[in-house]
């Protein structure tokens, strides 16, 4: 009996010792799958950094710079990668997902969006949650979420993708000094909600929050996108799209000393549109003005102007030629006309005029005298 519970206590023994070393090997286990995960997150992020470097460049090196903020509409055709697929795809997934899944993974900053002022310092950094719950957007906390690395889920059919309808984006215009260059880099982006009231009517903009392109683009150089309905290939990423300004957007504010946006400035749509022609102008032309021409390009841009020249005075000469043998055809037309019908007068008036035949008179002086004398 003494036997029978010693080799019952030995089993149970063995059995818990065997437990509780499965148990340690789980822990680690669990331990060394939660250290990988950090560490491939750590090593994308880094890599990210490196391979994409920074849009930002020193101000010693800039000696001009201008900002721009735009407005892309998504219903215009060439904005149009930046909303579909309106659902995700294996391969595909809008700009607005991205942007909502980095905030919900805690993997990037985003931004107060103020009314006129752009400031992405530490104390106008947005609450994740209460932006959710501001705008609507249903969401479920993931696991091993805590309040420092808050952690959101949020269901595919919860992201108001079709709502997003425009964006506004910073673009930085500058002339670097230090490698002779002149750059149009992006320095935020900001998605924009279209959404009615309950009573319905026009849908009224509330703009979400910024988020500093820099954060953002290590990723959106992962994702691929669609940019010709003529071509499917995957090509160009959304870095690509926005870095070779592949979008249309129309100006809506230069930063200035006043703060005012151009419809401020400008309250009519002509003079607004004036100004963006403008400013659109001086932008394209500024890199034209900053270089002196070499003797060869000076040499052709005459060449070519001469050229010009020359075909605008051939084009004027020839129209001179052609206006000088119309009218002299004209003029022969009208001579020709005029002999006409002063050859046709003439002969009217010779048959009026013609005299009548005379009988011959025998008694005429100028009529010869012969002798009908006989002579012997």
């Amino acid at each position: 009996m003494k036997m029978f519970r010693a080799t019952i206590l030995t089993a149970a023994m063995a059995m818990l010792t065997f437990a509780g070393a499965n148990a340690q090997v789980v822990r680690r286990a669990e331990k060394d799958a939660a250290a990988k995960k950090t560490d491939n997150e750590i090593n994308l992020s880094v890599r990210a950094k490196g391979l994409y470097e920074s849009n930002s460049s020193a101000d010693k090196d800039i000696p001009w710079m201008r900002v721009v903020y735009r407005q892309l509409d998504l219903t215009k055709d060439a904005n149009l990668p930046l909303y579909y697929p309106e659902d995700p795809t294996e391969d595909l997934q809008n700009l607005f997902r991205i942007l909502l899944r980095l905030l919900a993974d805690n993997k990037v900053t985003a931004y107060e969006y103020l009314d006129g002022r752009e400031v992405f310092t530490d104390k106008y950094k947005i609450n994740v949650r209460e932006m959710l719950e501001r705008f609507s957007i249903y969401y479920t906390e993931q696991k091993g979420s805590t309040e420092k690395n808050p952690l959101f889920l949020i269901d595919e059919s919860d992201v108001p993708c079709y709502e997003v309808l425009s964006y506004y984006i910073i673009e930085k215009w500058a002339f670097n000094r230090g490698t002779s260059k002149f750059d149009v880099m992006i320095e935020a982006i900001c998605p924009v909600l279209h959404r009615s009231g309950d009573f319905g009517g026009e849908p009224l903009r509330y703009p979400m929050f910024w988020l500093k392109y820099d954060d953002v683009r290590p990723y959106l150089a992962q994702q691929y996108i669609i940019t010709n309905d003529a071509n499917q290939v995957l090509q160009h990423n959304y870095d690509d799209y926005f870095k070779m300004q592949m979008y249309d957007g129309d100006i809506y504010k230069t930063r200035n000393l006043r703060n005012q946006s151009l419809m401020q400035q400008y309250p009519t749509d002509s003079l607004m549109r004036h100004a963006q022609d403008s400013i659109e102008k001086s932008l394209q032309s500024f890199e034209k003005q900053l270089w002196v021409p070499t003797p060869e390009e000076k040499a052709a841009m005459e060449a070519a102007k001469a050229e010009a020249e020359g075909e605008g005075n051939g084009e004027a000469e020839s129209a001179a030629s052609d206006d000088k043998k119309r009218s002299v055809k004209k003029s022969e037309k009208k001579e020709s006309k005029s002999e006409s019908r002063s050859s046709r007068s003439g002969a009217k008036e010779k048959k009026a005029k013609k005299p009548k035949a005379q009988k011959s008179s025998s008694s005429s002086n100028n009529a010869p005298v012969r002798s009908v004398r006989r002579t012997k």
